[in-house]
């Protein structure tokens, strides 16, 4: 038989808990290595009906049902590559493909489907995945589904889940699942030596830099790849010599390689030894494609290049080194590459991690939703000063760890109802996009105010138009001064002047003669300005503003217009906004 961890209890009982309120589908995130088949296992054990486990793969499919069968329990395989259609055992394992092809008795008595890599799961449609899921509904509305993945985060989507067991919005679109209810961090198992040690190899010889790349739809091009890569080609041979020595010089035993492309992967074949290398390709032939991973599995060979196709459900428990050559666009790939590395094997005392693209991904940093405003920020923790919720952001710290800046817009924590797992958001707006017509706080992002409906006019447009006007003057500013004056009557006034390279200027004044003045002030600079937005700074007089000039930041843009015979600051653009 078999024994639970404790956290694979823990995810058992957070599922049995959800269903037991809801028929919502939902989400267990668990690592590579975590034990998922126990999971399952479990969960089939105590289910009243019938469990349907679906994968995408056949290797998937054949892997989950030998490790389920391997404590002692009966289950069944319904696919077609594999060879087998059973249907009468309480368990099935089967290809999503075949499965959506079956006849409609199959669809009988199920209580539970689980769907592993469930962030194939499309939102809506025809898909295989929908299919399968209406004819069990039709049958029993009542349903459970669950989602079992390693990596909850897709390209182009964002979080496949609307709400996290953390207190946390996910995603603001609707999404399939609706919530994960378990989710446990690489860094546990790691820890808690379930997963081999990774160990990042300072690379002394050099990287590509991929920093002209930029995403379209969350992903990047492969002709803009492509054409980097070319044009840094002189550094392929170095790099491939590195990875080489170091797998000779420490006794590596199994070298995986992720290169940018087929052409990049082919330059790369030819710098290795001819004996010791595969490759394999999105189009290489499936039987040639299992040939090659069993072979790499039984060390015929050392060196596997592959071109986005071993990220998930690969299972070579001897790789100890990971090479990267490819741009990842996000963290959670960049977790997916790493973790073909991290299978526990006999004599294996860590795994190597070769990164040769200077893209700054950690293996242990959470994925943030928002776009990374500026190459050299990191992540960093921000308490929201509402609801107590610790929202990671993109930032700046210090060498303590101090968080110095931090571009988050809204709170992301939410309290739900434990009774009716009913969702409330904080929705506390760090920053926030003033509605013209209403005053309404919008998020900066925000193309219609919702409240009164109002359009508003997001950031690019605003350059386009002052750039398309003679009356309008766009300064980017490299320095901003802060000094108290007086008036013609003697009234103390702050005047803050943003200089450019060519140390041009555009001023604004601030009179803080009454309370509406400095409530006015408040709203109309001091919140975008402020660096750390969370933090009250009590603001009365000029002097108090120049004390905490260090607590402000620089717009990137600032928008003047003209106004008789003056210069009028009409706009100003945060790093945040573009």
């Amino acid at each position: 038989m078999y024994k639970l961890r404790d956290y694979q209890h823990q995810a058992v009982q957070n599922v049995i808990k959800y269903f037991q309120k809801t028929r919502e589908p939902a989400v267990i995130v668990l690592p590579t290595g975590a034990g998922k088949s126990l999971v399952i296992a479990e969960l089939a054990r105590i289910a009243l009906g019938r469990v349907l486990v679906l994968a995408h793969v056949k290797e998937l499919v054949e892997q989950n049902y030998e490790k389920y069968t391997s404590y002692g329990l009966e289950a069944g395989i319904f696919s077609a590559s594999l060879g087998k259609k059973d249907h009468s055992q309480k368990a099935i394992f089967g290809s999503v493909q075949s499965i959506a092809r079956a006849g409609d008795d199959f669809f009988n008595n199920f209580s539970l489907v689980v769907i592993d890599e469930c962030h194939r799961v499309a939102e809506e449609g025809s898909t295989q995945y929908q299919e399968v899921i209406q004819k069990l509904k039709q049958r029993n509305p009542n349903l459970c589904i669950l989602g079992l993945t390693a990596t909850p985060y897709r390209l182009g989507l964002g979080w496949i889940y609307e709400f996290s067991n953390a207190g946390e919005i996910k995603s603001d679109k609707k999404r399939f699942f609706k919530q994960c209810v378990y989710e446990l961090p690489l860094s546990y198992m790691i820890k808690n030596k379930y997963l081999t040690t990774p160990v990042k190899v300072d690379i002394p010889v050099t990287s590509y830099d991929f920093s002209d790349l930029k995403t379209k739809n969350g992903t990047y091009s492969n002709s803009e790849i492509e054409e980097i890569l070319r044009n840094q080609n002189r550094l392929t041979p170095l790099i491939i010599k590195n990875i080489i020595d170091i797998t000779e010089r420490f006794d590596r035993k199994g070298v995986m390689i992720f290169s940018g492309t087929v052409k990049h992967a082919e330059e790369i074949m030819t710098y290795l030894p001819a004996d010791q290398v595969r490759v394999v390709l999105g189009d290489t032939d499936i039987r040639e494609r299992e040939t090659i991973i069993n072979d790499f599995k039984e060390r015929k060979f050392k060196y596997l290049v592959n071109v986005s196709v071993l990220t998930t459900g690969f299972d070579a428990p001897h790789v100890d080194v990971i090479a990267i050559l490819r741009p990842t666009e996000s963290n959670s790939l960049y977790q997916q590459i790493v973790g073909r590395g991290l299978r526990l094997s006999s004599g294996k005392k860590d795994c190597y991690v070769l990164d040769y693209t200077g893209m700054g991904h950690d293996i242990y940093k959470p994925e943030i939703n928002d776009k990374k405003p500026a190459k050299d920020t990191v992540a960093v923790q921000v308490l929201c000063p509402q609801c107590g919720f610790f929202n990671d952001f993109w930032g700046y710290m210090d060498f303590e760890g101090e968080v110095l800046e931090h571009f988050g817009r809204t709170c992301r924590g939410v309290v739900q109802n434990p009774r009716t797992l009913e969702i409330k958001p904080c929705g506390f707006r760090f920053r926030a996009k003033m509605c013209h017509a209403c005053g309404c706080e919008n998020d900066i992002t925000a193309r219609e105010c919702e409240k009164c409906k109002a359009v508003l006019i997001d950031a690019d447009a605003k350059l386009k138009q002052a750039k398309l006007s003679k009356n309008a003057h766009i300064l980017s500013p490299e320095k901003v001064t802060f000094e108290e004056r007086k008036d013609k009557n003697g009234n103390p006034y702050l005047e803050i002047r943003y200089y450019d390279y060519n140390a041009e200027y555009v001023s604004e004044a601030h009179f803080f003669n009454n309370p509406s003045a400095v409530k006015k002030f408040n709203i109309n600079f001091l919140r975008s300005h402020l660096k750390r937005p969370e933090l009250q700074i009590d603001i009365a007089t000029p002097a108090d503003l120049i004390r905490n000039q260090n607590s402000l930041r620089i717009p990137v843009y600032v928008i003047a217009r003209k106004q008789d015979k003056f210069w009028k600051i009409t706009e100003k653009i945060f790093m945040e906004e573009l």
